[in-house]
C-alpha cells in the first residue's frame, strides 16, 4: 500500500507543477479563468493564491494532501474488496 501512496502523492506534485508552469506562462490578469477554476479544484492549495507561500510548500502541500486522498481511498477500496 505504501507504492500506492507513493505513486498518489507523485501525481499531486505533479499537478501542482503542471498548474505553477501554467500559472507562470500566462499573464497574472488571468486568474478568473477557467485555468484557475480547474487549478482550484485539482490543487486545494491554490485556494490561498493571494498569500506568500513559496512554490516549494505549494508542491508539498498538495502532494500531501494527495497521499492523504490517497490513503482514504486505497482504505476504503482494502475494505470494500475484502467485503465481497
Amino acid at each position: 500500500m505504501k507504492y500506492r501512496l507513493m505513486w498518489w502523492a507523485s501525481v499531486g506534485f505533479l499537478v501542482a507543477l503542471g498548474w505553477a508552469l501554467i500559472a507562470l506562462a500566462t499573464h497574472p490578469a488571468s486568474t478568473d479563468s477557467v485555468f484557475w477554476t480547474l487549478a482550484s479544484i485539482t490543487c486545494p492549495i491554490a485556494f490561498a493564491r493571494y498569500l506568500p507561500i513559496s512554490i516549494y510548500a505549494v508542491l508539498a502541500a498538495n502532494a500531501a494532501t494527495y497521499a492523504l486522498a490517497g490513503a482514504i481511498v486505497e482504505t476504503v477500496r482494502k475494505i470494500y474488496h475484502h467485503a465481497t
